[in-house]
């Protein structure tokens, strides 16, 4: 079983502690071959609500297997313009 670091960020962060979720540097058990898009639901969210995974820094698409030791963020969409260029995820449409 695939053990990962969570995080999740801006907006995500009050939509999962209205869930009693916890979403900062959280350790994380997952069933073998889980995608990004099935640790979304795990946690409680939808797609919509995630515009970028992130795996161990890069940006990945949401049929990406999550592996053990990956260090998995999410973050929201309405990142603002500069910084979604530094963080390589401009142009990117929600899966």
């Amino acid at each position: 079983m695939p053990v990962i670091t969570f995080n999740a960020f801006s907006f995500l962060q009050k939509k999962l502690k209205k869930k009693k979720i916890e979403y900062s540097n959280v350790t994380m058990e997952l069933k073998q071959t889980t995608r990004a898009k099935d640790l979304i639901r795990q946690v409680q969210l939808e797609p919509e609500d995630v515009e970028v995974v992130f795996i161990n820094g890069k940006v990945a698409s949401f049929d990406t297997i999550i592996n053990n030791n990956d260090r998995v963020a999410l973050l929201p969409p309405g990142t603002p313009g500069p910084y979604r260029v530094l963080l390589g995820f401009k142009n990117l449409k929600v899966q």
